[in-house]
């Protein structure tokens, strides 16, 4: 895997990104890893050493497509995705939960965080390799795992759009108390991540604060092939 590495705090607008996810559940990182990082990860799909399992998801009604779960220890570049994205996210995730009520605060280094984790009985590494082709989806879903959840995740986009493959566009829905669901559709570029709630967030509403339950996946590949790397910071059971 190439060294070429993210510097330790990437060089992103926080402020932004934290009022773009407390307004919409998601924001994106403009991009965020080189065209030849995006390459070496996507080709890394058919190294079986990398991985733990792999799962094939028509077989479990899952949508359309296959994707495989990273193995400890992480390539480089994925740990330093996690342990430089994760803190910033835990400030946001911190003021959510006490938007929420609710008592959980999560350390500021990942690494405190996955220790807790482990000692919790998740000890699996949930980091994800996915691959779709022509005609594959992702079914709306939530990754949690286990009971301790971190509420933000990542996914970074590895193709190009228009180019490797068209369709596949990444959506999310915002289940409201008592309305119907708000959709969102984000359209993303080689090396882009887009960041979003994986269950639950705080909204602020006429009455007050209040949760809604968030679902993603992707809509059908209309051609070609994409490739995703997904960056969640709790490890399974």
């Amino acid at each position: 895997m190439s060294q070429h590495m993210l510097s330790p705090q990437p060089q992103l607008d926080w402020s932004s990104i934290e009022s773009e996810l407390n307004e919409r559940g998601c924001a994106t990182t403009g991009p965020l890893l080189t065209q030849s990082q995006c390459v070496e990860l996507s080709a890394a799909y058919n190294t079986p050493a990398l991985f733990r399992s792999r799962v094939v998801m028509a077989r479990h009604g899952f949508g359309k497509g296959e994707y495989q779960y990273y193995n400890y220890p992480l390539p480089h570049l994925i740990q330093t995705l996690r342990d430089t994205l994760y803190p910033p996210l835990a400030r946001i995730a911190n003021q959510w939960n006490k938007a929420l009520g609710l008592q959980t605060e999560y350390p500021a280094d990942h690494q405190e965080f996955l220790k807790l984790c482990h000692d919790a009985g998740q000890t699996r590494p949930t980091p994800l390799l996915l691959k779709y082709q022509q005609d594959d989806y992702n079914c709306l879903h939530q990754d949690i795992y286990g009971e301790l959840v971190f509420p933000v995740q990542v996914a970074f986009l590895l193709s190009e759009p228009n180019s490797d493959f068209t369709g596949g566009e990444f959506v999310l829905t915002e289940q409201r108390p008592r309305m119907q669901s708000r959709i969102e559709v984000v359209s993303l570029r080689q090396g882009e991540g887009v960041i979003f709630a994986v269950n639950q967030r705080p909204v602020r509403g006429t009455r007050g604060i209040y949760r809604v339950a968030m679902r993603h996946g992707v809509s059908r590949l209309r051609s070609g092939q994409r490739s995703t790397l997904g960056v969640i910071f709790h490890d399974a059971k």
